[in-house]
Parts: structure tokens; sequence; C-alpha cells
């Protein structure tokens, strides 16, 4: 702990010292317009909303991704306890595009500060959380060890931590500093029992860490408008009305939108008939390729095909995507090699049936499989219904094990002090 101490006090000095780095960081990325025109001071702990009284719970996400996995579980906690405010921050446009549009009224969303002192301070003073759910892999210094001196309960939920970060945090330097704030946590709640494996091996206390199952299998369906829902039921007549040509339509999905119309210009050039999503244009004669560049439609768009092939497996560096919201919409679902942090989920699903996930190897295998999907209509549909319902076998208890395990970690403890304030 002495270690961890002055590990982290070095840490706080250097953060102190490259504050200014950071703020011109923040102006330059407003300029280039990654950061919010308006908002982009709530990364500096500068709030834009009042605080409302009572006891608050602050959830963080950074991406979209993550925030998604968070909504499940701050509406449980809401309908448990209708009393408590919840504030959700986080860091990318995309995710404040989609959730900002997407959230319940009663959910307050910010921008997360950045961990330098000042901007934690800000944060921490204005909105006073009695408790802060982290979501993922969210550990930073000053946040942590911020909140644990002003007595905040903390938790982690979906807990990962990448092969990489793993032997960063695992080096004879940074392993006691790891050790302290893990130490400042009351739950930690792994994706799977190699994740907690790892934690443990960071020295993170035994006793907190608890499994309750991967939170993308509760992932739920939101995000898309009404001109949305309208626009894709459109689609669903217009490809029923493909399917009698010979013509496959391909639909492409980009992580990140603003890749969209660099992968129609490309398949142009190619001699490709491409639609972008973002025109909500009828398909034209001959258009063979469509190419998703908006937010949060992705699992709506995976019930309009038979075939779901995730994108980031195919190559090494790029760690997968999530599998799960293919397998719900009833996909036959494929997949490459390099799946990272999701290879729990793979195993998970094939151990379940292994028709619900198909791996291949490269371009050779995919071409292999897919030929055989649309030439054995059997085999398709198996494929699809086993996803289907692996998917609902495994996502079955998750989120209520996740509210037993935040109500007994976290909120019987706010309670026993409410209590005892009401007494004083």
């Amino acid at each position: 702990m002495k270690k961890g101490l002055v590990v982290y006090k070095l840490y706080r000095a250097l953060s102190y010292g490259v504050s200014p780095l950071i703020r011109l960081h923040l102006r330059w990325r407003w300029f280039l317009g990654l950061e919010h025109p308006l908002r982009w001071p709530e990364r500096l702990g500068h709030p834009s909303q009042p605080r409302r009284p009572g006891p608050l719970i602050w959830f963080h996400a950074v991406s979209l991704g993550e925030g998604m996995i968070a909504i499940p579980v701050i509406k449980r906690c809401i309908r448990r306890m209708p009393h408590l405010n919840v504030l959700m921050t986080i860091t990318t446009m995309s995710a404040f595009e989609v959730l900002s549009k997407s959230l319940p009224s009663e959910i307050i969303l910010q921008f997360s500060p950045v961990d330098i002192p000042t901007s934690i301070h800000s944060f921490l003073d204005y909105w006073k959380p009695n408790a802060i759910v982290l979501m993922e892999s969210e550990l930073w210094p000053n946040l942590i060890m911020d909140a644990s001196r002003n007595g905040i309960t903390l938790a982690l939920l979906n807990a990962r931590m990448s092969k990489k970060s793993f032997k960063y945090w695992s080096g004879s330097v940074l392993l006691p500093l790891i050790s302290l704030m893990l130490s400042k946590f009351s739950l930690i709640v792994p994706l799977s029992t190699e994740q907690g494996i790892r934690f443990q091996l960071l020295q993170a206390p035994p006793y907190i860490i608890n499994f309750s199952g991967d939170l993308k299998y509760v992932i739920e369906d939101f995000g898309v408008n009404e001109r949305g829902r309208n626009n894709i039921e459109n689609l669903r007549l217009q490809l029923t009305q493909k399917q009698q040509q010979p013509n496959i339509m391909t639909i492409i999905v980009p992580r990140h939108l603003q890749q969209g119309r660099e992968i129609a210009r490309k398949l142009e050039k190619e001699g490709q008939n491409v639609l972008l999503r973002s025109q909500y244009e009828k398909f034209k004669p001959g258009t063979n390729i469509y190419v998703v560049d908006t937010l949060g439609e992705l699992r709506q768009l995976y019930t309009l095909t038979p075939i779901a092939v995730i994108g980031g497996s195919l190559l090494p560096g790029l760690s997968g995507h999530n599998i799960t919201e293919a397998a719900a919409a009833g996909c036959a679902v494929l997949t490459g090699c390099h799946v990272g942090h999701f290879s729990h989920m793979v195993l998970e699903m094939q151990r379940s049936n292994p028709l619900s996930v198909l791996q291949v190897s490269g371009k050779l295998e995919l071409e292999k499989a897919l030929l055989e999907l649309f030439t054995n209509a059997t085999l398709l549909e198996a494929r699809g219904r086993a996803a289907k319902e692996v998917f609902f076998s495994l996502s079955c208890g998750i989120l209520e094990k996740t509210w037993s395990l935040l109500n007994f970690h976290i909120f019987s403890r706010l309670s026993a002090e409410e209590s005892k304030s009401l007494r004083l």
C-alpha cells in the first residue's frame, strides 16, 4: 500500500503538471469537432445541469457500447428505488448523440471529466455522488482515489482487462498502484471467469469479486426514432421484393459512422451500386450494397438479414465486436478468430450449441461458409434458431443478479447511511 501511494502521488503530481496541455488538447479537439461545441467544458468538471436534492448514483461509461449495457441496470435501479437520482456520463460524441435522445428524462446526462485533479475535484464537489458505478474498464487513479477520500462507494460492472492492459498494470512499477486502486472498490463484477482471475492477479480483494454474467446479453432495443422504425420497415419490404431477383444485398455497418461515406466512395469506384442509410432513399435498380452511416440502429438492422458477419474479427488488432445483438435477431452468426475480449462470449454460445456461432479463419473459409448457407436453407434456419435460443438462455437472470449485487454491496449501505442521518 505504501508503494502504491508513492506511485499515486507521482501520478497526481504529473497529472497536475500536464493539466494545461490537456486543456489545450481539449480545445484542439473542440476545434476539430471531436468535442461537443457547447458542452465541452463538462470535460473539465463544469456542470451544465442542476444537481437535484437527494441521493445520487453516478454511472460512468465511455462510448455508446458501454452506455447501452448500463441502461438496463440504471432502469432496474430506478424501478426499485424511485427516489434515486441518476447521473450518467459518457466520453464520446457518438454516445452523446444517441443517448441524449433516448435516455429517460429522469437520467442526467453529462460528459465525463478528464482525470486531472482540478476537473475531478470540481465534478465531485458539485455532484456529490453517494456511489459511483464504472462500466467495464474505466480505472482512473485521480477519480478512484478522490472518490475514496470523500467516502464515495465504488463499483465496477462488466469489468474487463485486456491482455495488453493486464500486462501494463501487472508490471513491477504499476502493480502497487492498481492494487491500491482496486482495494477502494466495494464491488467488482467481471464479465467472465477469465477476467475475474485477472483482477485477482492484480490483487483485487477476493471478497469483492462477484459474478452475474455479461451485461452485453441484456442490451435493450432503443435509440431508433419513429422515422427510423418506419424506414426500417420500408427496407424490409424492399428487401422482400428483391428476394425475387438473383442478386444479393450486402448491408455494411461501419463502427464509426464517419467512415460510411469513405467506404461508399471506395466501393463506387470499384463499380458497386451503393446507397447510404443517411440519405433515406429507396433502393435504386441494381443497388447491391447498403452502407449504414447512422447510429443506434444496429439491433433493428440485424432483423433484416438472415446472416450476420461480425466485423473486426477477421483481421488481428481489431478485437472483434459484440455478437449478441445478431444472435438476438435470429441471424446465422459468423465471426473471425480475432475476437479479443468477446472470446468468452463465443465459447459460451458454442458450448451451449455449436450451431449458434461459426468461426472462420479468413476469406476462403468465409466464402465457403456463406455459399453453404445461401444454398442450404435448412442449415441457415438451424443456425439462426440456435443463435436466438442460446442468446435467450444465456441472458436469463443476468439483470436480476446484477441488481442483487448492487443492492447488497452499494444500496444497502446508502440506506443505512440515510437511516443514521435521520436518527441524528
